[in-house]
């Protein structure tokens, strides 16, 4: 497969590690009804791939878009033709120094590396010149197509949605912060991060349907237990940077669509809704009512 190919289908795939959600496995779907006295806002955890078998999307997205004026995504989703994204996006993944990844990389992990890629005909030494977040990302293209589960996400949909009903949308922070983070994964402890991928994709189908089945049930006790505590024990630099960080940040943002005359729907990586640091927490100890929604 040709590493142009390769890169553009991984684009869609980004942000896959924060596509879970939340604490509550009582109601039956990831979106809750945020309230202060009588004004409140829609917040709703999604996946950001989705296999074509998946929708239609449970009908309590729907309700909360439909009673909502302005959509609110993580960020801005670039278009599959946006070669200017794509230039950034692999110039903030490459290496511009002396480094590169058969020097980062132990021999040991370099060669389970390269024994991963061999049997798709790709040669590890074609991507010596790009940091471990790359690699990762093409891994996560090859299984998400070898498991036939690569397609529109619950975000790229409602964007699409608001975009042809006139809707406004807003973001929570800039592609640019989203590349930056993206590009820095595994940085400092590069044999851990890969050695932590490779351990992930070897079930990968079983496991992310697992996931699908869970978040379209509203299961959040489970989707955290598979998505949200691994990356916490086996990853807690990136946990840290991926979630606690962005919540953290999110949370000012989202008090502030309080009080005007607007009704908001919020999405966001349903990991962002999942444990102690999420911004379901954030928000209820804040002093906010959350209501996960049922029909």
């Amino acid at each position: 497969m040709k590493l142009t190919r390769l890169f553009k289908t991984s684009l869609s795939a980004f942000v896959l590690t924060s596509a879970l959600a939340s604490p509550s496995a009582l109601a039956e779907t990831s979106v809750w009804k945020v309230s202060k006295g009588n004004d409140y806002l829609y917040l709703g955890g999604t996946v950001h791939l989705l296999p074509e078998s998946a929708f239609p999307l449970p009908a309590e997205f729907g309700k909360a878009y439909a009673d909502s004026d302005t959509l609110v995504l993580e960020t801005k989703i670039p278009e599959p033709t946006d070669t200017e994204f794509q230039t950034v996006m692999l110039k903030a993944m490459s290496y511009s120094d002396s480094r590169s990844l058969s020097k980062v990389l132990s021999p040991e992990v370099y060669k389970q590396v390269s024994d991963y890629f061999a049997p798709y005909g790709v040669q590890l030494q074609q991507l010596d010149g790009y940091k471990p977040s790359f690699i990762m990302i093409q891994m996560l293209a090859l299984e998400m197509m070898k498991a036939q589960m690569a397609g529109e996400g619950v975000d790229s949909y409602f964007d699409k949605l608001a975009q042809t009903d006139g809707k406004s949308i807003l973001y929570l922070e800039t592609v640019e912060s989203q590349i930056n983070l993206l590009a820095n994964m595994g940085e400092g402890y590069e044999d851990a991060f890969m050695k932590m991928n490779l351990e992930q994709f070897s079930d990968f189908k079983q496991y992310f349907s697992a996931m699908i089945d869970a978040w379209r049930a509203g299961d959040m006790a489970e989707l955290n237990t598979l998505a949200v505590e691994p990356a916490r024990q086996l990853d807690p630099k990136l946990y840290q940077a991926l979630f606690v960080q962005r919540n953290q940040n999110w949370l000012p943002q989202i008090e502030q669509m309080f009080g005007n005359s607007s009704k908001e729907l919020v999405l966001v990586g349903g990991g962002h809704l999942a444990g102690e640091h999420s911004v379901l927490t954030l928000l209820q100890q804040a002093g906010y009512k959350l209501e996960q929604l049922s029909l």
